[in-house]
Parts: structure tokens; sequence; C-alpha cells
């Protein structure tokens, strides 16, 4: 019934169809597997793709050839760059979307896409032989043979929902678990753990008085998260978010479900979210704050359903339900469904190569929740990379990695693979140490060359940049080369009280300063205005962010190049780290246990100390 794939993908939430999408186009016939073809990329948690640090690895993902950025495009009912107030290191855009037609868009780019197969069932267990992944096993008991799996399982493995006192096993509310994988894994020798994520309740927007609330509207510029040029929503057609609050009166409320609470009652043994904590949790964290804010997203064009941003909970549905009608404007509020938790297993992912490999099995790849990742953007990028690897693998070609200094991606992985998590992990541009190197405006500068190259980016993509390239090189040409007289230039410093110019001076000198843009130029000045005019927006920002932020990216990119001599010193696979007394034990351990490639990377490993790594750098000296 099944002919042997190259490439089989378990799963087709965010990771899933990533992957799926990167192994085909690349030209891996490939088989994604599904318990349920009509919940194919669905948002199960918040309808909003982006925000700080996760916009940045949806560029990414796009100039590099994935999908989620098109898809993002495609179903936004609100567009906002956040950070705008801070440099451009800092930006992030984000997404408000279409729940349904979000999951829709994905399943018909998915459907056109060549070499993809799509199968529904659960899988139960792997096929494995001589220390390989040969295929899976289903739960109706067929068995599909590939040359490389990849499970994106999720919130799935095992996973067991809460409300209150009640808890029934699902893998999202309204569908069930997936059971059998991890018993499989384990006796393999694999290490598993329970991790807790949760969300909050769903309301009938029609319930809601907005007039007590304060209204949130999307950007004037709509920005976008791809590269490609495709149709986007006008600025005018941006549907409203809201913010409101909680109070001293809705904690309260609230405290008197916790003795109902999984949480609290240890029902719950997994660790949540630290950066999207349940109310229960900030109520208790922050116990000197008598208000949270709450963010209220409508979840689509043509539904009345309201997703409450900020109260995800597992408290029982009748002490969610009278805190929420304290809140200004749900007073009279309706619920479609309650805030739940949910409880699953995933693999701690140290236990993975830098492609996402496992180290135990060969081909076999894991992306998304199962890592101990949170968010639909961390899953996404992982299961673009694995993707990637598991074609590669099928080819016998090079492994694709991308390191910290090239990307969020490459950020996210080295985390997980050399520091692990125990809780879930969520990225912030604070985790990345040159974020102004890989800033969400340049992304496909940096990476869309290096996809095309491995035959994943098109053509035409390949194309956009080097116009773009060459656009930004011919502004910085101008700005470097032309020159303004103090008459034209004056009156506009006089009006922003800046020090005025006495002699004729070079563009580039003049858009140094800190409150003059390159837009407000070529506005303002006929002169510049008549050589800048024919170049795109997007193009303009890009050179003056290039100009203004010359220094701080010329001293990231000396950092790099520090860090790269302790990339390139490579450590042997089977390397006895036991016969380097001077290492301490605990470094001893996790260096035999993790295995890192190179000296940059063990530098990395939580437990390797700076002397450990100078006693490895004498050691591989000699």
């Amino acid at each position: 019934m099944f002919p042997e794939y190259d490439v089989i993908v378990v799963g087709a939430g965010h990771a899933g169809c990533e992957a799926a999408a990167a192994a085909a186009n690349m030209g891996s016939k490939t088989l994604l597997i599904t318990m349920n073809m009509q919940t194919i990329a669905q948002m199960s948690c918040n309808p909003a793709m982006g925000g700080i640090g996760k916009g940045q690895i949806v560029r990414e993902i796009d100039a590099l050839g994935g999908y989620s950025g098109i898809v993002s495009d495609k179903s936004m009912i609100q567009f906002r760059m956040l950070n705008k107030s801070k440099g451009p290191a800092m930006w992030s855009p984000r997404t408000q979307n279409d729940r349904m037609l979000f999951a829709q868009t994905w399943r018909e780019m998915l459907e056109q896409t060549p070499n993809l197969d799509f199968w529904q069932d659960m899988v139960k267990g792997l096929l494995i032989s001589d220390g390989a992944v040969k295929g899976v096993i289903t739960g109706m008991g067929r068995e599909v043979r590939a040359k490389a799996v990849v499970l994106t399982n999720g919130t799935f493995l095992n996973g067991v929902i809460h409300v209150g006192e009640k808890q029934f096993g699902g893998g999202r509310m309204g569908e069930k678990g997936a059971t059998g994988i991890t018993e499989q894994l384990v006796s393999l020798g694999f290490e598993s753990d329970r991790l807790k994520t949760g969300t909050p309740p769903r309301i009938d927007g029609r319930s809601l008085d907005y007039s007590k609330m304060e209204i949130q509207p999307g950007d004037e510029e709509i920005v976008g998260f791809s590269y490609s040029n495709i149709d986007r929503i006008a600025p005018q057609q941006q549907r409203h978010c809201w913010i409101t609050y909680t109070s001293q009166e809705v904690h309260d409320i609230l405290k008197t479900g916790f003795d109902r609470s999984p949480m609290y009652q240890g029902r719950i043994q997994g660790s949540g979210p630290r950066y999207c904590p349940s109310i229960e949790d900030k109520i208790n964290r922050f116990a000197d704050k008598d208000r949270h804010q709450l963010f209220v997203e409508p979840e689509g064009w043509n539904t009345v359903e309201i997703y409450v941003n900020g109260f995800s909970t597992s408290l029982p549905e009748e002490v969610q339900y009278k805190a929420l009608t304290k809140v200004p404007g749900f007073e009279h509020c309706k619920f479609f469904r309650p805030g739940y938790a949910i409880e699953y297993d995933y693999f701690p992912p140290t236990q993975l190569k830098f492609t996402l490999e496992t180290k135990l099995v060969r081909n076999l790849f894991f992306a998304g929740q199962i890592n101990g990742t949170t968010g639909y953007e961390e899953a996404a990028c992982q299961g673009l990379i694995a993707g990637i690897n598991a074609h590669r693998n099928v080819q016998a070609l090079e492994p694709f990695e991308l390191k910290r200094n090239d990307a969020y991606i490459g950020v996210l992985i080295d985390d997980l693979i050399h520091k692990g998590t125990d809780e879930p992990y969520r990225m912030f541009t604070s985790r990345a140490e040159f974020r102004t190197l890989m800033r969400q405006d340049n992304a496909d500068i940096r990476l869309t060359e290096i996809s095309y190259d491995m035959g994943l980016a098109s053509e035409t993509r390949m194309q956009r940049v080097q116009e773009k390239k060459d656009a930004v090189q011919s502004i910085r040409n101008i700005l470097q080369q032309s020159g303004i007289e103090p008459e034209e230039i004056n009156p506009i410093l006089e009006k922003k009280g800046i020090s005025t110019i006495k002699e004729r001076q070079k563009l580039q000198k003049i858009l140094l300063r800190p409150d003059i843009s390159l837009e407000e130029m070529v506005l303002c000045l006929p002169s510049v205005q008549e050589k800048l005019s024919g170049f795109k927006k997007e193009d303009l920002e890009q050179a003056e962010i290039q100009v203004k932020y010359e220094t701080y990216i010329e001293k990231e990119k000396e950092m790099v190049a520090r860090m790269s001599n302790m990339e390139d010193l490579k450590i042997p696979d089977a390397f006895n780290y036991e016969k380097i007394q001077a290492l301490s034990t605990e470094a001893r351990q996790k260096l035999t246990k993790i295995r890192p490639h190179t000296l940059g990377q063990a530098s990395r490993i939580s437990g390797v100390n700076p002397s450990d790594v100078q006693i490895l750098l004498v050691y591989m000296g000699r």
C-alpha cells in the first residue's frame, strides 16, 4: 500500500509542517502522518505569530525558504512591529491571525507541494534495526518504511489535560493523546521527562463591553514577515485588539480555587513555561502586584470567538468564570470553553546533535515541543532544520548547521543541545549575544543564499536578495559621495535643536546624527529626494541601519571572529574525557554525556567552567 519513503514526518503541527515542506521541496519523497487531517497547522494556543525574539525566527524561516512567514502574512488580521522605540536589533514583527484561515492556508500550501503525501493515523512505534530508524508502525498496524523519520509530536505524547480536579487523556482539548513512542524510546536508552503548558478560556465576543477596555490598533504600515512579494491586507482593514486588567478582587476569587488546582495539589509534575505563566502562577510569583494585563484578541475575521491572552489557567471552570466577570468589560462574558493545562512527555534535547538528529538512533530526528520548547515559532524553525537534515542524511550530504552568529535559530538549537532545558524554552532577543548582526530586517541577506545553494530557497527569492543588496550598496555609495549645503540642511537642524553646519558635508555624516532619519531627509530635502526617490523604502531603511550602526556591527563581527577560533578547534567524537583528571567531575560527566563537536560548543555547556575550557585548550594543544 505504501512505497518506501525518503522521509516520514510524524505530526502536522508547526514543526511537522515545516519539516515536511522542507524535505519535499528539496526532493525527498515525503510522508506526513497526522492523527487528524482537519487540524493540520492548528494554532493550539493564541492566534498570533512572532513577537519579541520570535518575529526574528519567522523572518529567518522565510529567508530559508520555509512557509510560516507566507502563511502568517496571508492570514493576518493585524500587524505590529514591536520595540520600534528601541534600536533595530530589538525590532520584532508580530501578526494577529485568523486561526482557521492560518490552518487552511498551511494545508493548501502543503497540498500544492510536490513529493509530499499524507496519511491520517496515529504512530505508535518506530521500526529500528542496527542502530538506525527504518520507518514507523501506525495505530492501525501499518508498517511504513522510510530512510529517515522526524518526530514532531507536540503535546500529544502521553498527554493529560487538567481542568481543576478533572483530568483526562488528550493531546489537545477534544483530541486523544499518542501512546507507545515514549515507552519504546525509553527502552532504547533515551531519557524522557514531563512538561506542562496551558491555555486561557475562549470567550463569546458578543458578550464583552469593549468601551471599558483600551483599544490596541495595528500599525499604519504593514511590513509583514515574508520577503516574498505577496498580497497583504491594507492597514485600514486591520482588526483591533484590546487591553484590560485583572484586580485584587479577581485575584482573591482565583485564590479560592487554589485548593482544587492541579498545579498546587501535585497532580501536575511537569514544569510550566517561566515566561508565559498561568494566572495562578502570576498571583503567587508577583504577590506585590494588584493587577495584571490581559490582551483581548479576536480569533479571526468571521468569528466572535475571543482569546484572553494573559489568563492561562487550569482552575475549576466555575472559578475561572467568576473571576473573569470581575474584569472590566467581562462582566457579562459567556464562555466557549474553559482554560486548561496539559502535561506531556518530552526528551531533554542534550540527546540531539546540532542537526536535531538523535545521538542514539541514526536518521531519527526530533523537532518542536518534544525537545522542550514552547511556541509556534520555536517549533517551526526546528521542523525546518530537521526536515533539511533528514533530506541531507538520506542523500549522504554534509549536515546543515546554523551557528549562534548566523541566526536566532542557531542560538535556539545551540542552547537546547548544550544547555538543555527543564522548563519550556522560549526565545528572546536577550538570548542572542550577536543580535545587532541578526536583525529581523536582514534575515534574507544572511540566510537566503545559503538556502538557495542547498536547493531550498527559490531562484526568485535569491534574485530579490541580490537586488536588495545592490540597491543598499547604491544608496550607501550616494550617501558617501554626495554632499549637502548648509542652507539646505540647517533649517531642519535648527528646528530639531541640533547644531548647524558651516560648510558642505557628506550626507552620510548628516545621517549619523541621532535625530536625523533617511526617510526624513528624502521627504524634506529636494537634492536628496532627487538622488534617492527611486529606491524602495525597505532598501532605504536597510542602508540607514547599516550606516548608523556600523560601529556596533563591526564590534560584533570582531567578537564573532574571536569566538570562531574556539569553534574551529574540533574535538574527536570518541574523545575520552575521563583521562583528563584536571577537569572537574561535573565537567567530565557533562562533556561525556553531551559530546560537543568543538571547544566553543564545550564552553557553552552548563557546568563546564572557564578553567575546564582552558584545561581542554592546553590538552588539545598537546
